[in-house]
Parts: C-alpha cells; structure tokens; sequence
C-alpha cells in the first residue's frame, strides 16, 4: 500500500475506533494495512446503517455504490458524494470518513489480490445482510433468536471469517486449521456483537431500534411489543441474563480460537485476546446489573481496560499462561449448556 494510503488509514482509525486504534498495531505487520482498511469499509457501511431517517430502497442504493466502488473510483466518488448529500451524516468524525471514502476505497485497490478478496466477501455480506435487515428494524426486537444469529452473522461472524483468511495467509501453522478456526471464528463474532447489543441496547431503543430477540423474553412473561419499563420486570432480567450467558458460551469458542493461534504469533494473539477480555469484563457489569438502562452504566473502565491489556500481554506466549487469564476472566459470569442456546448457535441460514 503506498504511503499516502497508509498515512490516511491511520490518521481515520482512531477517530472512528479507539478499540481498533489499539488493537491493530499489535499484529503483524503484513496485516495491518488490510484490517485497517476493513474495519474502515465496514464502518462506512456502519454508517449508512445508522442513517435511521433514510428509506431502505435509498440504503439499498448507498450500498451498491459502496460495493461498486470497490472497483471504480468514479463510483467511489459519487457513493461518498451521494451520502454526504443526504444531510443524515452529522457526527464530525463519520462525516470525514465519508468524506475520506474514496480515497478508502482507493487504498483497497492497492492491497495484494488475495487480500482484496477476502475484504471484498465481508463487505459484500456485510452490506447485503444490512439492506436485508433494515425492513426488519423496529423498537420492539426482533422475531426470534435465529433472526438475532443471521444479524450477528451479517456484522460480525463474517468479518472473523475473513480474519481467518487473512492470518492463515501469512502463517501455514494457521493455514493448516483454517476450516476450525472459520467455525469458531463464527463464534467469536457472535459473542461480540451480542455483547455490543446488550451494551448498546437502549441507545439503540433512542433511535427505535431493538436488536434482542422477543421470544427469549417471551419465555419469561416479558412481551417486548407490550411491555412499558423493560428494565423493571425480573423476567426481562432474566432474559438479559441468559443473553450474557449465550455471550459468553460463544466468548470461551473465541477463546479457543485464540489457543488455536502459534504462541509465536503473538501480534494475533494480543488483537484476539484483548477484544475477548474486553468483552467479558462488559458481560460481567451486565450480569451484575440487569436492570441498567444506558450503555454508560456498563461501560468499562479506562482501569479496567488497561489492567485487561496487561494481563493478556503477559500471558500470550504461554497457553497454560492464557487459559488461566481466561478462566479469571469468566469469574462470576452466568453460564449455559451448548444444548440450551438452541438458534443462538453461530452460524447463518440465510433467512433474513
């Protein structure tokens, strides 16, 4: 990727992700450049994704100029020209990725092939899978839990299965297991987007959108169309609890998969391992309070992130190390039996 490329990426990163400003310097540096320009493109689909004043046909359109703008800078320009022109995209920061799109989109071009490919299969997923949820979208949740696995499938399963691709590209150890890391890499995802649905829940209600599934609480006597309060009655706590369950079922697969990773790749291992523990310390300040009713009152603290990042950089070069900062990671979280999450395994059926 050409300098001029690699200085804009990292100049867009941390506006957009303080996360991903951390975590994407620790791998190798043959995969930075690729990840970085991911995680840019499925944040401007993010962002046509969060236009909530804007019609599904028009996001339909915003999408396929994102994608054919993957090949066509003409394109390119006219997507970032088009969006800008809707007024929708008021936060300064989303404005100047999308503002930056073409020249995203530009430096994608400039990735090897088999790189592109793989970015090229996530966006594609990405973006259909969003276009296909928007007409699912409403403040009451969605149908059932199979709904809630194809839209973790759609934001995040697929963008692990292209990590895979990515790490086993520039490791054989890696290359070697990719068809078992691809199915725990769905895992991951999963545990990561619902740990951010639960977080994020009733921001996402402000904008009249509801990402649990409602027979989860109907099974609890909580009808999420019906119900005023959700945050007062015990069996939506209860609901909330089994999703952190299913959360971090789905978290110790991710944990599997980062063991599954050469203690060499250290890079790999801290990028995977950091999310995780972030993750769970968020599970557990959900367990601990069901009832909350904004995402600041689960959010972890700038302590508590970098004691996570601590522990996990010690631990990395030695599995029995990792696994013993995992099962400490885990203390105290609500556990379920893989028979139990049911439609909540990873995965994806295509029914959106």
């Amino acid at each position: 990727m050409r300098p001029a490329s690699l200085a804009l990426q990292n100049r867009l990163l941390p506006g957009v992700s303080r996360t991903f400003a951390l975590t994407i310097p620790q791998l190798p540096m043959p995969l930075r450049p690729a990840i970085t320009n991911a995680y840019l493109l499925c944040r401007i689909a993010d962002t046509v994704e969060d236009s909530t004043a804007m019609a599904p046909d028009e996001k339909d359109a915003h999408y396929r100029r994102l994608l054919a703008g993957l090949s066509d800078a003409s394109t390119a320009q006219r997507f970032s020209e088009g969006l800008l022109g809707t007024g929708l995209v008021q936060d300064p920061l989303e404005r100047e990725l999308i503002v930056q799109a073409p020249g995203v989109l530009r430096a994608f071009g400039e990735l090897p092939v088999d790189q592109q490919g793989a970015l090229r299969d996530c966006v594609t997923t990405m973006c259909h899978g969003m276009a296909d949820f928007e007409r699912l979208k409403n403040p009451h949740g969605l149908e059932d839990s199979g709904c809630l696995r194809d839209y973790c499938y759609v934001a995040a399963g697929c963008v692990g299965e292209m990590l895979t691709r990515l790490f086993a590209d520039i490791n054989p150890h890696i290359h070697d297991q990719r068809d078992e890391l691809r199915r725990l890499s769905l895992s991951f995802g999963q545990g990561l987007q619902l740990t951010n649905i639960l977080k994020d829940v009733w921001d996402d209600r402000q904008r009249s959108i509801c990402w649990l599934p409602r027979d989860v609480f109907e099974a609890r006597g909580v009808d999420l169309m019906r119900t005023q309060n959700w945050q007062d009655h015990p069996g939506y706590h209860d609901g909330i609890r089994f999703l952190v369950a299913v959360a971090h079922h789905h978290l110790r697969l991710a944990q599997e998969y980062t063991l599954r990773i050469p203690a060499s790749e250290i890079g790999i291992r801290r990028f995977c391992s950091w999310s995780i523990g972030m993750a769970l310390s968020t599970l557990r300040k959900i367990a601990d309070n069901p009832g909350y009713t904004a995402s600041e009152q689960v959010k972890i603290s700038r302590r508590r992130l970098r004691l996570i990042v601590a522990t996990n950089n010690l631990s990395v070069v030695s599995d029995t190390l990792l696994r013993g900062v995992f099962r400490l990671s885990c203390y105290r979280l609500p556990s379920v039996r893989e028979k139990e999450v049911g439609h909540l395994q990873a995965g994806h059926d295509g029914r959106a």
